[in-house]
């Protein structure tokens, strides 16, 4: 069984120097000092990819684009794609007649064992009109965010084994709550969104990203693909509590974005991802802003740190932590430069990445969600071409070389 490394990249180099001092005396001169030791090298972690995981997908399902990812407390791993991304030619076995047995659409929501096993996949439209699925849409007219169509686009399973879903469909203002074997629960907002509403208490505006924070029920989103800030709803309820934009400030949609690598805008532009700490810290992935603000829960702005500030359209699509107490490390896909940014979390300092382009084992072909399971393995879903999930396990701390 063949197994790829991946150690992060980068060298710090660390020299420290001794001061002299000079004393007078009758006696031969002391010799000055030799100083500090030098700083040891950074440990970081490394990862190993896993090529048993996952197992083909049963009835000769394939995935489309696999646009969410979640490990839930069982360390099951759930995830979401767009059936709708798959081209005619993937789909021989849904031609009529059939072309050949192979390939069916998957259901759009998985769940595998930690082996990678399937144990359940559900979801669809609702057949009592009860909520609105996310919309499939038609191919973007952005050829640099995919060309494929919208629709469907995180998972995050909470402590009450309750599955939360986010929709980026065209007039998507939705978010989806069902039970863990797809029982309808509850939606906040609705479709036939006709623009940005960053400030509406009612709708979303193509929610990408949702996290629940357990201590406080509280369900944090980041809204998103039209709209341009935080909002947080009651984990019970889903009623809607609060919201803020960039800095914290209140979000301003006549503001246009204008993509500039040396100046920060003063706006969100695309709210990819989010990601809640233990000790309470939010942080929002603003994707092509290529930058991550962190905030305290109540939306009072504590930094920003900026990741590849130079790629095009975005390189910040997400964001996960190590499951030590601390949370050490933070840990980014960049879907445009096909590689994962290991960063420590309270600093967010970037201490190195791993990934090689390509669709082989082990590369990266627009990693678009992640997730961390128990042990500290990392879990990528692909979009565009990739159309797959991998595993990296997490093989200790290794000094940079």
């Amino acid at each position: 069984m063949s197994k790829l490394k991946f150690l992060s990249g980068g060298v710090v180099v660390a020299v420290a120097l001794g001061a002299y001092v000079a004393h007078t005396s009758s006696q031969t001169p002391e010799r000055p000092s030799a100083g500090p030791a030098p700083t040891a090298p950074r440990q970081v972690p490394y990862f190993e990819y896993d090529d048993t995981f996952p197992k083909p997908l049963p009835n000769h399902w394939i995935t489309g684009t696999v646009v969410g990812i979640n490990v839930d407390a069982k360390q099951h791993i759930w995830l979401v794609h767009r059936g709708s991304t798959l081209r005619p030619d993937e789909l021989r076995a849904e031609h009529t007649p059939p072309l050949g047995t192979c390939c069916v659409t998957a259901p759009p929501v998985i769940e595998l064992d930690y082996d990678g096993n399937v144990v359940q996949a559900w979801g669809g439209p609702s057949k009592d009109g009860k909520y609105d699925w996310p919309s499939p849409g038609g191919p973007s007219k952005d050829p640099y965010s995919g060309g494929t169509p919208s629709g469907m686009h995180s998972i995050f399973v909470d402590a009450k084994d309750n599955v939360w879903l986010t929709a980026t469909g065209p007039g998507d203002g939705q978010m989806l709550k069902f039970t863990r074997d797809g029982k309808f629960l509850l939606q906040f907002g609705h479709t036939g969104l006709k623009g940005p509403e960053s400030n509406s208490t009612e709708n979303l505006g193509q929610a990408s990203g949702i996290k629940v924070f357990t201590p406080t029920n509280e369900v944090f989103i980041s809204d998103g693909y039209v709209n341009h800030r935080v909002v947080v709803l009651d984990g019970d309820t889903g009623k809607y509590k609060r919201h803020w934009g960039a800095y914290g400030k209140r979000p301003d949609d006549s503001v246009k974005f204008k993509y500039d690598p040396n100046k920060p805008f003063e706006q969100f532009s695309v709210v990819h991802g989010i990601g809640v700490s233990n000790d309470g810290f939010v942080y929002a992935c603003d994707r092509n802003g290529s930058r991550v603000h962190v905030f305290k829960t109540d939306g009072t702005f504590v930094m920003e740190k900026l990741v590849e500030p130079q790629t095009f359209n975005g390189s910040v699509f997400g964001i996960a932590f190590s499951p030590d107490a601390e949370q050490k490390w933070a840990y980014i896909p960049d879907g445009r430069n096909e590689k994962v940014w290991i960063l420590e979390r309270k600093t967010m300092d970037i201490v190195g990445s791993f990934g090689c382009p390509g669709h082989a084992g082990g590369c990266m072909t627009t990693p678009h969600s992640i997730d961390v399971d128990g042990k500290g393995n990392i879990y990528l879903g692909e979009t565009w071409e990739g159309k797959r999930v991998q595993r990296f396990l997490y093989k200790g701390l290794r000094s940079e070389s």
